[in-house]
């Protein structure tokens, strides 16, 4: 879709538009935005506000979601795709997180709650505006895209790394929280850190955790904070992690392992921009942008009760997935480079030459572990390896491990190709003895599985091929406890 060409005077002032059907919205708009310096064009309807887009350039578009003649949501997706460089924000009735997300997911790049909180409104409208290219210093708006950042970055000529850095630079624009999902050691951190760098937010902090090393009893203090005598221990204030995140980035990693009494506060926190900490009388208004991963299959941990079903979808409103490794071997000759050369420069040795047998042995490794596991791998190489350079032995991979559990419908295909016909009584058809003879097949391996998963039937459902609910379903029928 073509850009519509402009009228746009030279030397031009750059300004907000708001798109309100309530006069009281828009006159308090003009005016919290005035004093920020900003000069306002409104419109109260879908039909005015694409006018004033066609004939003019803005900075910032805040738009309400009901309008007389259309949805705000509509707005947001033409902006999106008609005048990238013009942020769109949402503003929403309060507590209607599906819109928020809506908006979000349209385009969006931050929102808004009515009664409008003016000070939430100025941290929007602050990093919108790092975003407009037109208010940047000359400077800055000769920078590179963000495409150049991530690549050095993201290493990697492959189709499925082409398409996620593609999608970075689109991501770092927004304000919207980022759901990072991937195998571990596919480096989800890096790609949090680099959506950071390339954002709005940039100047701000970085704030990574690891949900799963907070134990359970220090997880609310530790998120949120907590004041001066509060509980046993707690001799003075302490700032939590989304103040200390404050105009930046929190990266909640490992966000499965959070129990179900701080996913609700999680969630509270992050609908409404605001904290309590632990023996405060009031909240504390927060400005951070959610990035969250883990390694774990979250959808499926929803289905099971084990993760909130409302906080799932507040925090992933776009969604990445990193590939592993084995999907992209293409990719092997460049990460080698620059891990070695990374590993030479750090103990200020020179690069070792890395012989054909040891790059022949890493591209038909698995590579469980990812590229962490591959960093592994040649850090330990590096120290042992002789003058001549690494080859095949000193990387000292592992014995190749054995292959999956076929699924249950390949173990049943594979049961009854063989069946011995003389097993079935003549007096029955062979399609009734057959569901029983399966049905044995499957009862087998379902107990094999789930001796050899310890019981846990997430586990059981992933290495048999099935789904959680199938499983539930098969163990109910086959009567199996």
């Amino acid at each position: 879709m073509s850009t519509p060409s402009r009228n746009i005077p030279a030397n031009a002032p750059v300004c907000a538009l708001i798109v309100d059907d309530e006069r009281d919205i828009r006159e308090l708009l003009v005016l919290t935005l005035g004093r920020m310096g900003l000069k306002c064009d409104t419109a109260s309807s879908l039909h005015d506000a694409r006018a004033l887009l066609r004939h003019n350039q803005y900075a910032l578009c805040l738009t309400d979601m009901r309008l007389s003649d259309g949805s705000g949501i509509e707005l947001v997706q033409e902006i999106s795709q008609l005048y990238a460089q013009t942020p769109v924000a949402m503003i929403t009735a309060f507590g209607n997180q599906e819109a928020a997300v809506g908006a979000l997911k349209a385009g969006a790049f931050d929102f808004v709650s009515k009664p409008v909180d003016l000070a939430v409104l100025r941290g929007l409208v602050q990093h919108a505006l790092k975003l407009a290219p037109s208010l940047r210093p000359p400077e800055e708006a000769a920078k590179p895209a963000p495409s150049g950042a991530v690549a050095s970055r993201l290493l990697g000529q492959s189709t499925a790394m082409a398409e996620l850095r593609a999608t970075l630079a689109k991501v770092a624009r927004s304000q919207a929280p980022v759901y990072i999902a991937g195998e571990s050691g596919v480096g989800k951190e890096l790609v949090a850190r680099t959506i950071h760098d390339e954002g709005a937010r940039a100047a701000g902090p970085f704030v990574p955790v690891n949900c799963g090393a907070i134990p359970a009893e220090l997880m609310e203090s530790e998120f949120f904070g907590h004041r001066k005598g509060s509980f046993t221990g707690a001799h003075a204030d302490k700032t939590g992690l989304f103040q200390a995140a404050e105009g930046g980035t929190l990266f909640l990693d490992e966000i499965a392992e959070l129990p179900m009494s701080m996913q609700v506060k999680l969630l509270r926190a992050i609908q409404e921009k605001s904290v309590r900490p632990v023996g405060a009388n009031a909240e504390v208004p927060v400005d951070v942008r959610i990035l969250s991963a883990t390694h774990k299959n979250l959808a499926a941990l929803v289905e099971e009760g084990r993760f909130r079903h409302d906080l799932y979808y507040r925090i992933n409103v776009i969604e990445l997935r990193v590939p592993p490794l084995r999907n992209r071997r293409e990719d092997l000759p460049v990460l080698v480079e620059a891990i070695l050369t990374r590993l030479a420069t750090a103990q200020h040795r020179p690069r070792p030459m890395l012989h054909a047998d040891a790059m022949e042995a890493l591209a038909h490794y698995t590579f469980p572990g990812n590229v962490r596991e591959l960093e592994n791998i040649l850090e330990r190489a590096f120290a042992l390896a002789d003058d001549d350079g690494i080859r095949a032995a000193d990387l000292r991979l592992p014995e190749a491990r054995p292959a999956p559990t076929p699924s249950l419908a390949a173990q049943a295909t594979a049961a009854a190709a063989t069946l011995d016909p003389s097993l079935i009584d003549p007096r029955e058809s062979a399609s009734s003895a057959l569901p029983g003879f399966i049905e044995e097949i499957e009862r087998k391996a379902i107990e094999q599985a789930l001796a050899d998963n310890r019981y846990n039937k997430t586990k059981t459902a992933a290495q048999l091929g099935i789904t959680f609910r199938a499983l539930r379903y098969k163990l109910k029928k086959l009567g199996i406890d």
